[in-house]
């Protein structure tokens, strides 16, 4: 199940090798598995077998909705369902809550016919409480871990997404990112994740940070799967108006045409040095990072995937974009993200029709959260930090010193940025090791997409996380590297990421530390 493919399933579902329901059970199985070591999953659909049997009935009919019908997904513990399962964020603040319907991605992967199988733990509150807990915790999921190394930071905030897709403990899952959180639990777990363009898919009834840089997109094993995922999630949604500048609008474009072997024949891809240079040298202050032991295997394999896309046509041309030290210094995406959560977290809570611990504004959710003690406040620390940094600006998203904030990112990340160096350049796309791309596609809405690039020798040092709790680098974690674009060109991303990934081949090269043991045989011979 580790290296199943949906056309995989779909062959095995069409010729009555095995029903949905029989998925199902293998995915829960081996969830149950490796749950209580991992930590990825917060709780299972109990519809989800019942809703498998149906999808069954109606493909014995010969009713067959698509590419997705009866295949199981894990979605994020941010995106809401209208059903059994909560939408917690990671907090009992909202155990128990309910919402008026399903939020637009979970009714698209219905009508898809996908099977919601579960939620999967995340960064709590997406990596939005606090600058005193770990990537992957939450009070109410707890202590997500990566599958490559023993207590491996599983990156965040979709880090039981990230987990779950790569062990195989569902077909693929969805992930929410604001700055980071798709491409690196991605890269981190071996995997491809898709960052839309925001717009491209819609955040209703999905728990928010920012309107501005909010998107939810597909972490799948390979590049073809993320794109059956994401043709079934975008589209335009009256009820979230960034939507609207979608230009396709409601016309389904079809991702997986995108996947072609020979697409990087004469794409001019660019490569900002100046940011390896920074961000590989500890922000410029140490020596090359070719002498830095985090970053040399990052670059040497970043390095050799440069000479594999110009082998496969690719024009590589040397960019740059904004100084990051300048980028990083001016505070602008804080103060937007601060100013944007306090409106579109009320917003979110203003359409719960059950709001048991009647929450409906920030300064509510502090104060739940300082006082519930299984939310584990911790007063003598930086807990709960980001919020009182929101409360303490005494303006929101409709004020001028927003805008003033905003428009600095604009440029920062426009004419200074990511949208300058392709236009000053001529450029399909940029290209950058993952751990260093997330933001400069962030703070303009921007899309990439990430791919297995590497994994960190046997040599590597075994290094800590800044909370000691958890494993940042060691032998066998993955890295990745990242294809990052002009708004709404996913169709383009994806034709360079599958041209690299058929060739790089890199995803098998090193296993994780733990896999389920249940594979579908066992299930389907427990059936019989």
């Amino acid at each position: 199940m580790i290296d199943v493919t949906l056309e995989d399933l779909e062959y095995g579902l069409e010729t009555g090798l095995f029903t949905s329901v029989d998925l199902v059970r293998t995915y829960m199985d081996r969830i149950l598995e490796v749950n209580g070591t991992l930590h990825m999953v917060t709780e299972l659909n109990p519809d989800a077998l019942s809703i498998a049997a149906e999808l069954d009935l109606q493909r014995a009919a010969g009713n067959v909705t698509g590419p997705l019908h009866g295949i199981p997904v894990l979605i994020k513990n941010n995106i809401a369902t209208h059903d059994l399962m909560n939408n917690t964020a990671g907090s009992f603040a909202l155990l128990g809550a309910k919402v008026p319907r399903d939020s637009t991605m979970a009714a698209k992967l219905r009508k898809a016919g996908a099977i919601i199988l579960g939620k999967a733990n995340l960064s709590q509150w997406a990596n939005y409480r606090s600058y005193n807990t770990s990537n992957g915790w939450s009070a109410y999921g707890g202590q997500t871990e990566g599958a490559y190394y023993p207590h491996q930071d599983p990156s965040g905030s979709s880090a039981g997404s990230g987990v779950s897709s790569s062990i195989g403990l569902a077909w693929a899952s969805l992930g929410t990112e604001t700055d980071g959180s798709i491409l690196s639990p991605s890269e981190m777990n071996n995997v491809v994740g898709i960052k839309p363009t925001v717009g491209l898919t819609s955040r209703y009834l999905v728990i928010p940070i920012s309107q501005h840089q909010d998107t939810i997109g597909p972490m799948a094993r390979t590049v073809k799967d993320a794109a059956y995922l994401l043709t079934a999630i975008a589209g335009s949604d009256t009820r979230d108006n960034y939507t609207a500048a979608n230009p396709n609008g409601n016309c389904t474009i079809d991702y997986v045409s995108a996947c072609d072997y020979n697409a990087l024949r004469g794409v001019r891809l660019g490569v900002p040095w100046n940011v390896i240079n920074y961000y590989a040298s500890d922000g410029g202050a140490s020596a090359s990072y070719l002498n830095n032991p985090a970053t040399a295997p990052v670059i040497a394999a970043f390095n050799a995937s440069l000479s594999l896309v110009a082998s496969a046509g690719a024009i590589i041309v040397p960019t740059s974009l904004t100084v990051p030290g300048a980028y990083n210094s001016g505070g602008n995406e804080t103060i937007v993200l601060d100013a944007d959560f306090i409106v579109d977290l009320a917003n979110y809570l203003s359409e719960l029709t059950y709001n048991p611990n009647n929450i409906t504004s920030l300064a509510d959710l502090r104060a739940f959260t300082e006082s519930f003690p299984a939310e584990q406040w911790s007063p003598t620390a930086r807990d709960v930090g980001i919020w009182n940094e929101s409360l303490a600006l005494g303006f929101n998203n409709t004020s001028p010193e927003f805008w003033t904030a905003w428009e600095a990112d604009q440029y920062l990340g426009g004419e200074a940025g990511l949208f300058g160096s392709i236009a000053r350049d001529n450029l399909s796309a940029v290209l950058l090791p993952t751990q260093f791309a997330p933001s400069f596609a962030a703070i303009v809405g921007a899309p990439g997409i990430t791919v297995p690039m590497g994994f960190y020798p046997a040599s590597s040092n075994v290094t800590m996380n800044g909370f000691s709790n958890l494993v940042a680098q060691a032998p066998g974690i993955p890295f990745g590297l990242s294809f990052l674009g002009a708004k709404w060109t996913e169709y383009q991303l994806i034709s360079y990421a599958y041209a690299f990934e058929q060739r790089s081949r890199v995803r098998n090269q090193v296993q994780p530390y733990l896999v389920p043991n249940i594979e579908l045989a066992d299930v389907l011979g427990s059936t019989t």
